[in-house]
């Protein structure tokens, strides 16, 4: 049911505070943890992350800067201001750890002072009963019984059947165990796997997703303004920065080492991100346990993708040397390289002047390599590649979801963002659980998605803007270079424009997508989305959207829309005054692949020099700013590790390498057809970029909170409607843009050989069109008078019906690919079946008592409408009471409320 929220209801806070924390976090005392810790030596004496103690383990770490000031009497016309901010930053850093401490988080404060900068980091520790409670609180998932798995991919397989020698396998130390698990719950603690043993029963990474928790969840002001959670404290620069601890060092111990005794970040850096390690397969479980389950899945999927890439790669190879031969043996390009006065073609602007066919002879042949059935096949090849790519995929995430305990985690486990539950206006009965949750209007939130997407349509506007200003910079930029009578840059006058604004669109697009990545992080957020999977979706969403103009316009319009519109010699088209572009002399293919090879290699080259060069330089700013004329003899090695860690770069999440991956594979699908080389250049870039991402996390980054995940999420469904309109896009590339079709009605209509082919294509221009008594040549079916003739009524009929019959077709073999595959592989579905069966036999209650409980409490309507009153005290419920397992067509109990305004007593 809804309740509205209470204007005066800014003190409340989202976790529940007390001064006793063992009244909220279980029955287990604190301070008898820690000494058994210190007496079963948890914290051995080469482990560095420990508080000041030498016992107690660092779960977290907050630092702040401060300016240390000489003479804080003297002041400055501004000084007034910025100590008034000053105060204030530090009186919410006071209200903020003093909450922390009263939920039972143990601190240690570390100070050091660099130069004029006093930096202060706030060490932190969740002892046993807080995660025990935490851990129940966000449904984290524990051990019941060990699963004997072993990794296999599926090249592996192939491999192996046909008896090569697996080079890319490797024998990763230390393989993390696999576990039927089920959610935690305290009272049934003794059930799980490893209980008895609380130093280790929670993994490192749980540890850090618990104190994220809560610090993300903490506010430290009004609440109706949003100023809750840690990430808002560094975003404002009250805290400067809040990560967990690397496990030490990666680079290990010199001399003779034991694999087995190599930290899990030592393990990552020798089998995963050195170079040496390019051919071989990934540690997935390893990145998993180290980084969580959303990197480590972005990581498979990249893998993988890669993986497929190989055959893509072989055969458009394949299909560009078969393009090499059929250069030197083409009856159409021997016609035109030997014909040297037999076609006197029309002037391409209107101060141009006329030119010779034969002088393109060698921009002929390089369209050969681009053009021909080959291509066709590729087409073909490439669409059905998708498709089987997609559905393979799903079945591995389906594998990778179940192994890492986060198949049910967007229906079931996801939590509603701090953001929102801070600032959402009322609250809602759960159908499922019961519980009253943070509840945003969906009509609200409609009309400011509808705004946002007004906002986006004036972004793509911008970009179409800069689109035709581009095309009339490759218009104006021939007219100047053939007004400079210079007889070189005249002859290379269309490819210059060409290539120049090629390069000038991928500045263009590199400038535009920053810009619009800013807008659209403020766009989501005042979107009001619930879930963080939600809120990354309709990001993503809004950026792709975006991006897709601001990358494919221009290969959309070379490929489709240029020289379509041109008109005939004596009756030219225009544009603002100027006339329309007509495709080059090669034709517009060659020039759609040279647009192709700009963008994307150019992309590419311009990310992958960003992360390998941008990452060193900011990692080496940053210690130079840390290593001061007191600390010059103090080696990094010497460093406590949250001093270390500071100098490392803040993760800036996946966003950015999903983005130039999709992009990258609308490239090699959508156009296809007139880049057989682009799988090729696509697979020698993601064998670099695994290597670079790998550096960039083991070596270059703090370590990133764990974050899990489902799947890749909304990256999916665009990679399906990506495959979708490469279909439609090839289908139309061959049909209207390459020689195919209209090479094979001239085979079909003539003796069955090319001979003549370039006469066939080429018209005699308007008798008013002649100059000097010069009749010249252009492109296109039509005769002396500029109607069109028979033939590109034929043509045009030939084209729509290889479009149907080829998106037919593919669709078809499509369909029956996504039938004959299933989505989750049956072994699978049992060892999903003997998880459920295991976890319910774990957390069974008394069947006969749980079914009484809820057949005693009364049904209410679930969508009726209250005010929520403040001087209605509510009990709350009993501190360990847990719901029995019920019958899923059992109603919801009636659960009482409990206000923020009791928590906080």
């Amino acid at each position: 049911m809804l309740m509205k929220r209470p204007a005066e209801d800014d003190n409340a806070t989202l976790i529940a505070l007390g001064d006793d924390p063992e009244r909220y976090y279980g029955s287990l005392d604190s301070d008898k943890t820690e000494k058994t810790q210190a007496e079963e030596g948890e914290a051995r004496p080469q482990d560095k992350n420990v508080f000041s103690d030498g016992v107690t383990r660092i779960d977290f770490v907050l630092v702040w800067e401060e300016e240390v000031r000489e003479n804080p009497k003297a002041t400055e016309p501004d000084g007034k201001a910025a100590g008034t901010s000053q105060d204030m930053h530090q009186k919410y850093r006071k209200r903020f750890l003093s909450r922390l401490q009263k939920v039972g988080i143990q601190m240690d404060k570390k100070v050091e002072i660099r130069e004029k900068t006093r930096i202060t980091y706030v060490l932190l520790n969740a002892p046993w009963s807080v995660l025990c409670y935490y851990a129940e609180e966000i449904s984290l998932r524990v051990p019941l019984q060990v699963v004997p798995h072993k990794m296999s991919n599926w090249s592996e397989k192939v491999l192996q059947k046909l008896g090569i020698a697996n080079v890319m396998q490797q024998d990763v130390p230390n393989p993390p165990p696999d576990f039927y698990t089920c959610q935690f719950r305290n009272n049934k603690l003794e059930r799980f796997l490893g209980s008895d043993n609380q130093d280790t029963f929670f993994k490192n990474t749980q540890r850090h997703q618990i104190l994220y928790e809560i610090l993300a969840r903490m506010p430290y002001g009004a609440m109706k303004r949003g100023e809750v959670g840690i990430d808002r404290l560094v975003s404002e620069n009250i805290f400067t920065a809040a990560y967990p601890l690397h496990d030490g060092s990666f680079e290990p111990p010199p001399g003779q080492v034991h694999p087995e005794t190599l930290s899990l970040r030592q393990i990552l850096y020798q089998y995963w991100a050195r170079w040496a390690c390019w051919k071989k397969y990934q540690p997935l479980d390893h990145i998993r346990e180290y980084y969580g389950e959303k990197i480590a899945l972005y990581f498979a999927w990249l893998g993988f993708y890669t993986g497929w890439l190989l055959p893509a790669a072989f055969v458009g190879t394949l299909v560009f040397v078969f393009g090499i031969w059929l250069m030197m043996t083409d009856v159409p390009a021997r016609e035109i390289c030997d014909g040297t006065d037999n076609f006197v073609m029309c002037p391409l602007c209107n101060i141009c002047s006329f030119w010779n066919l034969s002088s393109i002879c060698i921009t002929y042949k390089a369209g050969l390599l681009f053009d021909h059935g080959g291509t066709v096949f590729f087409s073909i090849f490439m669409s059905l590649w998708a498709v089987t790519f997609l559905e393979y995929w799903k079945r591995t995430t389906a594998i990778l979801s179940h192994r890492w305990d986060c198949s049910e985690f967007e229906e079931i486990e996801e939590r509603p963002r701090p953001e929102f539950t801070a600032m959402a206006p009322m609250t809602l009965r759960n159908p499922v659980t019961g519980a009253e949750e943070p509840y945003f209007p969906k009509s609200l939130r409609f009309n400011r998605t509808m705004t946002g997407c007004m906002v986006i349509i004036i972004m793509i506007t911008v970009v179409l803007m800069f689109l035709i200003a581009i095309i009339l910079y490759r218009t104006i930029l021939s007219i100047v270079i053939y007004r400079s009578k210079n007889p070189f840059f005249i002859f290379s006058a269309g490819r210059i424009a060409s290539l120049t604004g090629s390069v000038l669109n991928l500045l263009a697009i590199l400038l535009l997508s920053r810009a619009y990545i800013f807008l659209a992080h403020i766009l989501t957020r005042w979107e009001m989305h619930r879930t963080q999977t939600k809120y990354e979706d309709a990001f993503i969403l809004k950026v792709f959207v975006f991006q897709f103009i601001n990358f494919y316009s221009s290969p959309v319009y070379i490929a489709f829309f240029k020289g379509r519109f041109v008109g005939y010699p004596g009756n030219y088209h225009t544009l603002l005054g100027i006339r329309n572009e007509d495709c080059g002399a090669g034709g517009c293919l060659i020039e759609l692949a040279q647009e192709l090879l700009v963008i994307m290699v150019g992309k590419q080259v311009i990310n992958n020099v960003q992360e390998f060069i941008c990452p060193k330089l900011r990692s080496w700013w940053q210690k130079r700013k840390f290593h001061n004329k007191e600390a010059q003899g103090k080696s990094d090695v010497c460093l406590p590790p949250w001093e270390a860690d500071y100098q490392l770069l803040v993760c800036e999440g996946l966003f950015d390498e999903y983005l130039e991956m999709v992009l990258q594979f609308g490239f090699i699908t959508i156009f296809v057809a007139a880049c057989p080389l682009a799988p090729l250049f696509a697979l020698l870039n993601n064998w670099v970029e695994v290597r670079l991402d790998a550096h960039k996390f083991v070596c270059e980054y703090r370590r990133p909170v764990v974050e899990r995940a489902q799947d890749i999420g909304i990256w999916f469904h665009i990679l399906q409607v990506i495959t979708h309109l490469a279909v439609v896009s090839n289908a139309f590339l061959i049909a209207f843009t390459s020689d195919f079709l209209p090479r094979l009605y001239y085979r079909y209509t003539t003796e069955g050989s090319l001979k003549g082919y370039v006469n066939f294509t080429l018209s005699f221009a308007p008798e008013s069109f002649t100059q000097n008594n010069t009749m010249c040549r252009y492109r296109g079916f039509r005769d002396q008078k500029g109607h069109y003739l028979p033939e590109y009524f034929n043509l045009l009929a030939i084209r729509m019906g290889f479009v149907i019959i080829f998106e037919h077709f593919v669709f078809f073999i499509g369909r029956m690919i996504d039938m004959m595959v299933p989505d989750i592989p049956e072994e699978v579905e049992i060892k999903i079946k003997r998880e459920h069966y295991m976890a319910k036999e774990a957390l069974a209650e008394n069947q006969s008592l749980g079914q009484k409980v809820y057949l005693e409490e009364p049904e209410q309507p679930m969508q009726e409408l209250r005010q929520r009153h403040k001087a209605e005290p509510q009990p709350a419920l009993p501190q360990n009471r847990t719901p029995p397992l019920r019958d899923t067509d059992s109603p919801p109990p009636t659960l009482t409320t409990i206000s923020e305004d009791q928590l906080l007593s």
